[in-house]
């Protein structure tokens, strides 16, 4: 199948469906009751994957692409690369399996997501954003031997993530659209296809900080482009500098991609403490601050808090909790 019409298919998100609950778990869809000046119209749901235990829907699509593997692909351990959170989901498949793991890890993770890899039992490998980036790129890395879980450039994986949509349309038949962070892509293209399946008439739509916001550019352009005004932030886990060619025929057809400033991150991010009582990473406060700024629409929202890897004295600093610290 070409890039062109690369599509995720039924069969496969329903085959995931059926097998993703055995590293998995279904997490709980919540209604929120919103702030003041948010529209009035606005039915704010929270998708907690946070929850996951990982603390990261990626553990969905990890699970997926490794329970599916021969005993001669896993022969030889799986690797992964990461900026953080398929690190561990990689990790966490790999010892469900009983196989060995390593993961190329950008140097700037939060140390939270570095001590969950290590207490997983993989092995760390150190490398710059860009040796990362290029690596997703190019599928693969000359210091790196195993089999290769890509962190979302891999049906399987995007058909895992999928599942959390599902069960978004399973709680909330009536659901006017999904909000999701984009990094890679994975998670988007996984509940775009979903809902295209199941819930054709829900609109979805992207989230990216401002900082790092390719997919807005992208689709702007009409096609995938280089984000020149990248930078390193808090949200470390969405918003890359470009979208993947290979990417680009999954999460083009998103009905937009908000892009959210930095404060309006940082106070979805305290928002979700106070009403759902759940911590959340920069990348999936994205997500809660689109829904609240009214650009996702009226109605049944449901905002995807990604997860909830985050070193804690870098959220009490975002929340404002450290100024109330004795």
């Amino acid at each position: 199948m070409s890039e062109r019409t690369r599509i995720i298919s039924v069969d496969a998100i329903r085959e995931a469906t059926a097998g993703v609950y055995g590293g998995a778990i279904r997490t709980p869809l919540i209604r929120v009751d919103t702030p003041a000046g948010a529209p009035q119209d606005l039915q704010l749901y929270l998708k907690l994957e946070a929850l996951q235990p990982i603390g990261s829907f990626k553990i969905r699509g990890a699970f997926n692409v490794i329970r599916q593997l021969s005993r001669e692909e896993l022969k030889g351990g799986v690797w992964t690369v990461s900026a953080g959170n398929a690190a561990p989901g990689v990790a966490y498949a790999a010892r469900l399996a009983g196989v060995s793991c390593s993961v190329m890890v950008v140097d700037s993770a939060p140390q939270t997501k570095v001590d969950a890899i290590n207490r997983l039992g993989a092995t760390i490998v150190r490398a710059s954003y860009d040796e990362c980036w290029e690596t997703a790129v190019r599928h693969g890395s000359d210091r790196m031997r195993g089999y290769f879980v890509h962190p979302f450039d891999d049906d399987r994986f995007i058909a895992g993530n999928a599942t959390a949509a599902v069960e978004i349309v399973e709680d909330l038949p009536d659901v006017t659209a999904v909000v999701a962070a984009v990094g890679g892509g994975g998670l988007l293209a996984g509940i775009t296809a979903a809902l295209r399946a199941f819930k054709p008439d829900t609109a979805v739509y992207a989230a990216e900080p401002e900082t790092a916001a390719p997919l807005h550019a992208s689709l702007s352009a009409g096609r995938p482009v280089y984000f020149e005004r990248w930078q390193p932030s808090f949200v470390d886990g969405a918003g890359g500098k470009s979208v993947l060619e290979t990417m680009w025929p999954l999460v083009k057809d998103v009905r937009a991609s908000i892009v959210v400033t930095l404060d309006e991150v940082a106070r979805a991010i305290r928002f979700t403490a106070e009403r759902a009582h759940v911590i959340a990473e920069g990348a999936a406060g994205c997500p809660v601050a689109a829904a609240l700024s009214g650009r996702a629409g009226a109605g049944k929202v449901v905002a995807v808090v990604s997860g909830g890897n985050i070193d804690l004295p870098r959220f009490a600093q975002i929340t404002g909790a450290s100024s109330l610290a004795t």
